[in-house]
């Protein structure tokens, strides 16, 4: 009894010294995240635009200036602007769309002095505009999403209603006139997500309209000696709008979905 007592203690302490060595050489057990499910993403859109034009001209024009002329005033009130249009998201962070707005009448003051007198020019101005347009959008934190963008297209410049009343309150007057235009846009803005398909969003845009101009200056009388409208040389404006995204599906607004877990504890190799 007592040779069995003492190998079983004998055998216990050897295995309590190989059984560490045996462990330290096992393979090490890690844990594995499940993978995620991203869900589809893209789909279109329709939006709608309101906002305000801040509008600048370079420079204007007209044949019968002279070095002498010096342009003094040439500034626009702001209008406001009404567009709709259609996109498409192509996934998390690039969309595309075309819009189409009008640009309400801004009112067209301007002045110049020459040593006879003075000019004084009122007028007023609209546009339609056409652009295509892309934006990046910068990553979205607590449903904002701050975006940049692009766009070229086409205006319809219309200058409409001049007056020029000259030195002794000499009064001449212009038809309207509209012209074709390449345009250009650069935008900037934040984004929020109100419900899973509608989105607002709050934006600046630098819009380059190019040229105007009006029709024909005539004299009050019906006179005119030379073909002189006024020049409106590289329209801009800073606009500030306000629009609505409406998603025509449930693109890219599901959480997302998680495969199911693997065993908690796996042994690598």
């Amino acid at each position: 009894m007592k040779a069995i007592s003492k190998t079983l203690i004998a055998g216990l302490a050897l295995a309590a010294v190989v059984a560490p060595a045996g462990a330290a050489d096992m393979p090490p057990m890690i844990y594995k995240a499940p993978p995620v499910v991203v869900p589809e993403f893209g789909g279109w859109y329709l939006r709608g635009d309101i906002g305000m034009t801040n509008q600048k001209v370079k420079s204007i024009d007209n044949a019968l200036f002279t070095p002498a002329v010096q342009v003094v005033a040439k500034d626009f009130d702001s209008s406001p602007l009404f567009g709709v249009g259609i996109g498409y998201q192509f996934n998390s962070w690039f969309r595309v769309d075309v819009t189409g707005e009008y640009r309400g009448r801004s009112t067209f003051r301007g002045m110049d002095i020459w040593p006879g007198g003075a000019n004084d020019y009122t007028a007023t101005k609209s546009e339609w505009l056409v652009l295509g347009n892309a934006y990046f959008d910068l990553g979205t934190w607590y449903s904002i999403t701050p975006f940049i963008g692009a766009g070229i297209g086409f205006s319809r410049n219309t200058i409409d209603n001049l007056r020029d009343v000259g030195a002794n309150n000499a009064l001449a007057y212009a038809n309207g006139h509209s012209q074709w235009e390449f345009a250009w846009a650069l935008h900037a803005g934040l984004s929020y997500r109100v419900t899973r398909n509608l989105t607002a969003e709050f934006a600046y845009r630098y819009v380059n309209l190019g040229d105007g101009r009006s029709g024909d200056i005539i004299a009050y009388d019906g006179t005119n000696a030379v073909f002189n409208p006024l020049l409106f040389n590289t329209i801009t404006s800073h606009d500030f709008k306000f629009a609505l995204r409406w998603s025509l599906g449930d693109f890219g607004f599901a959480e997302p979905v998680y495969a199911p877990p693997p065993p908690p504890l796996m042994r690598k190799g």
